[in-house]
């Protein structure tokens, strides 16, 4: 059969088309998710939001019921990312007075830390009071488009490592999700007829049966993923930054959404630049329940990326130059000024006085975004055992029960916050299982003598890390190395003595061992390990002695 001539033109054009398309595709693959998700669960207009009122009048007065809680979240802020040791973004140019002021009245834990190094497992030890390594929960929930778009990406002299074997393995990650068995402390508390909050991030699970309105909270009001868009990219009122040298920057612009969702309702837009939407409704919850013991956990997507300030905030900080700087910058201050708003909410309802508030971040700051002191004096970041992964921020105020001005020097960690609050709202521990928390109000008041924890344990993959005493040992496969500090002499890591220390050495890795004998199989598989500079963001140049790790998740 001959072809005419324009049949030739169709076939030709249909190699170009098909050309064309399939150039696209290997160029925007990465799109798929958020196109996917944009059909499947459409965004609707904003649903104001009308919180569940207590009772008009109530049955004691606030000093003399259970007191309520308050669990401020932060996502991602570095340990030098707030004034209130002396530092600050940007020397000092962003004040953080309110979140000083919970410090400044109350507890200041000098050596507070983190579940985890990474976000969802540190939430998962907050809501258990527990390893999330006890329960599988040892990876953060990805995409797997995510991953293999890391994967792809070139990182300099160390490449990332995609496991395409285990991708069969590799469950929806809606699923991937604190297990059920497991029990919340809004479950916990709703024992003790608490009326129990969220708003935020969750990343926790993302079923029918693992939202958070399915997990103990009554009310909730926020995102289920790990990320959120704080304003559509292109409003008006937006300043953002984007990381060109990041993967997970490029990622997150081109799939994320500007939604919320209310009790697991379809998506919406929020009415305004996040921080400050969930801020305000944290204080409109306040409002509503100011007279019944309640629980609210405010977790912040703030300062995680994509970096986006309102320009009313950028524009505050004219003395800032560099723009990634100064997007980060007014982040942190609409952080801060939000914070501030649900403390004076307290006060104008007189719970002030009575209202156990804590403030954490779920890990150190992040390499990626490529700003070099944001967990000053600390080395290492976000997915690292180094300090500035682990060692976080960490406050709690309660004028009924702590002096305010007090710092408490011995280790603590986010496993306690379960434990602590339990033991204020006089609910008891469950005893069925290993709990890793301790309540801490004791300990800071002079009751209790000691030390909380003789140890504390962290693992991703074949990266395990112990915190004896005044001794740290990290272990990694990638690369086989051990680094061991004492911490009572060298607080930021910088001389190894695992060479010089053998004995000690020894001593640690069998405690490490034994207790990583306790510990569960994670629930789904490492698909990606990432390499990560301990001593400079992602955006500084690579050599070849730089000191490094890898992180599996």
């Amino acid at each position: 059969m001959r072809i005419g001539t324009r049949g030739k033109i169709g076939i030709v054009a249909i190699v170009v088309v098909a050309a064309v398309g399939w150039a696209l595709f290997q160029r925007y693959w990465y799109y798929i998710p958020g196109i996917v998700l944009s059909v499947e669960n459409p965004i609707e207009p904003n649903h104001p939001v009308t919180w569940e009122s207590g009772p008009a009048v109530a049955v004691a007065p606030p000093d003399q019921r259970p007191p309520n809680v308050i669990v401020i979240l932060a996502d991602d802020l570095g340990f030098n990312d707030i004034t209130v040791n002396g530092g600050g973004v940007a020397d000092g140019a962003v004040p953080t007075p309110d979140i000083n002021s919970i410090a400044h009245e109350g507890v200041s834990f000098a050596q507070g830390y983190a579940g985890d190094a990474t976000c969802a497992p540190s939430r998962a030890a907050i809501m258990t009071g527990r390893f999330a390594t006890r329960f599988g929960f040892e990876f953060t929930p990805a995409p797997v488009a995510f991953e293999r778009l890391i994967a792809e990406s070139a990182y300099g002299l160390r490449q990332p490592i995609f496991h395409k074997e285990l991708v069969s393995h590799e469950p929806p990650m809606a699923q991937e999700a604190v297990p059920t068995s497991e029990i919340t402390l809004a479950q916990l508390l709703k024992t003790r007829d608490y009326h129990t909050i969220f708003l935020g991030k969750w990343h926790l699970g993302e079923t029918d049966a693992t939202r958070p309105d399915k997990r103990g909270f009554d009310e909730t009001l926020g995102f289920l993923a790990g990320a959120s868009m704080y304003l559509r990219a292109d409003d008006p009122t937006v300043e953002n930054s984007v990381q060109d040298f990041d993967p997970i920057d490029k990622f997150l612009w081109a799939n994320l959404p500007f939604a919320v969702t209310r009790n697991g309702s379809h998506r919406f837009y929020p009415s305004e630049y996040m921080t400050d939407y969930l801020g305000d409704e944290a204080v409109k919850t306040i409002d509503a329940n100011r007279n019944r013991p309640f629980f609210i956990y405010l977790a912040f997507n703030a300062p995680h990326v994509p970096l986006q300030a309102l320009k009313s905030d950028y524009d505050a900080l004219a003395q800032i130059k560099d723009h990634r700087l100064r997007v980060y910058g007014a982040m942190i201050r609409a952080l801060d000024r939000n914070v501030g708003h649900v403390m004076s909410a307290l006060k104008e309802n007189g719970l002030d006085k009575n209202t156990l508030v804590i403030f954490t971040s779920d890990n150190g700051g992040a390499n990626y975004i490529g700003l070099p002191y944001i967990n000053r004096p600390y080395r290492g970041w976000k997915a690292t055992f180094f300090e500035g992964g682990i060692h976080v921020p960490f406050f709690m105020r309660w004028p009924a029960k702590i002096s305010a001005g007090a710092t408490y020097n011995l280790p603590i960690a986010h496993t306690d916050i379960f434990a602590t609050v339990a033991a204020a709202a006089g609910a008891p521990l469950p005893t069925d299982r290993v709990m890793d928390g301790v309540n801490v109000i004791p300990f800071v008041t002079g009751a209790s003598t000691g030390n909380p924890h003789q140890t504390l344990y962290w693992r991703s993959g074949s990266y395990k890390t112990l915190l004896d005493g005044e001794w740290k040992l990290q272990v990694s496969a990638r690369p086989a190395k051990a680094w061991l500090f004492d911490l009572k002499t060298d607080p930021t890591e910088h001389a190894n003595l695992a060479s010089s220390q053998p004995d000690k050495l020894k001593e640690m890795v069998q405690v490490l061992d034994g207790i990583d004998r306790q510990q569960a199989k994670p629930l789904w598989p490492s698909l990606l390990e990432g390499p990560i500079d301990i001593d400079h963001p992602l955006s500084f140049p690579q050599h070849p002695d730089d000191e490094y790790v890898y992180w599996s998740n």
